[in-house]
């Protein structure tokens, strides 16, 4: 059986997470029981509910235990079977986590799936057509339920969850509006992403400006709202929200360092009459079939063209996991493990 290098929470974060709460392990994979594979990771996914999960404090999941391999999505392929439902070669993406290979019980529900890389790259699995891409429509569909006309806005636009959202919203005839930081990325959400604008938080650097820069691109104001970060992003854009706007919480990344996240205008929740609903995309696996048949169909269309950064081996995915973190990823970030 192959080595195995692994990455571990070695311990927790005091404030902002550091390259030394992890630690680089290699290890001796074990031989397969009856029903196992064996499957070798080629991609790592990286993303920002992992720093919530690194704190030992309540959330909506278990924390990360110390001294164990860091969680995360991972596609691959089955190097070894001895499932009958599996053979060598198959194509699977799961949780195999932060590490080289993973032993996997092939009988589990929910725990490995098989996908077609025909039309869909492999990668892809983990960003777009994958739980990312799942919880921009969940949330678009589901809990924001645009109609025709309506215009939405996302926050975190060209990450893994907002590269997903302007294609979504096109499709329901829906005027798209992304919020993301630097021009390049702003050009990328516009020319490449499908958005009908998108403002640089960067430039609009406060409440007050970026409230003014999204009255000129919301001239009809906003109906939805995707909300990635909080913060003052949060502030300016509920500035803008019309009378029964909805709200879809599924981050804030603003906060996950353990700063407080104060909210400057909780009045207009009421003045407004919003809808504010925070989900989890793990709790609805009941419409995943139908999100990823779309987002599939949107890929291989072309009319949604995903963009990925890549950070090269195991060994780089604590860097890479802090970039994400501080937004230095363009697109869905991953770990290419072969």
């Amino acid at each position: 059986m192959p080595r195995n290098q692994q990455i571990l929470l070695d311990n927790r974060p005091q404030g902002e997470a550091t390259v030394d709460n992890f630690r680089l392990v290699a290890t001796d994979t074990p031989a397969l029981q009856d029903g196992q594979v064996l499957v070798r990771h080629h991609y790592l996914s990286l993303d920002p509910y992992m720093r919530g999960r690194m704190n030992d404090s309540k959330s909506y999941a278990a924390s990360q235990a110390l001294g164990e391999v860091m969680i995360g999505g991972t596609v691959g392929e089955v190097a070894e079977s001895r499932n009958p439902k599996y053979a060598v070669g198959d194509k699977v993406v799961g949780m195999g986590g932060w590490q080289e290979y993973s032993v996997v019980d092939g009988n589990a529900p929910g725990l490995l799936r098989k996908v077609d890389t025909t039309h869909v790259p492999l990668s892809h699995y983990l960003g777009a057509v994958g739980m990312p891409g799942v919880t921009a429509w969940y949330g678009l569909v589901k809990i924001i339920a645009p109609k025709a006309g309506d215009t939405v806005v996302v926050s975190a636009a060209t990450g893994a969850v907002g590269s997903a959202f302007a294609a979504l919203a096109k499709a329901r005839g829906c005027r798209a509006v992304g919020i993301a930081g630097g021009p390049d990325k702003c050009r990328y959400a516009v020319e490449e992403l499908g958005f009908d604008a998108c403002i640089d938080y960067k430039e609009h650097s406060d409440v007050k400006a970026l409230a003014g820069a999204l009255k000129i691109a919301c001239p009809d104001g906003i109906d939805g709202y995707f909300e990635n970060v909080g913060g003052w992003i949060m502030d300016a854009v509920m500035l803008r929200m019309n009378a029964f706007s909805r709200i879809a919480v599924c981050g804030m990344i603003a906060g996950y360092d353990g700063k407080p996240l104060p909210m400057a205008n909780p009045a207009l929740l009421l003045i407004n009459r919003m809808k504010v609903e925070g989900f989890i995309v793990g709790e609805h696996m009941e419409v995943w079939p139908e999100a990823l048949k779309e987002l599939g169909t949107l890929v291989g269309t072309g009319k949604l063209r995903p963009r990925e950064t890549i950070a090269q081996g195991i060994a780089a995915a604590p860097e890479a996991f802090l970039g994400l973190l501080k937004g230095k990823n363009f697109g869905k970030q991953l770990v290419k493990l072969i």
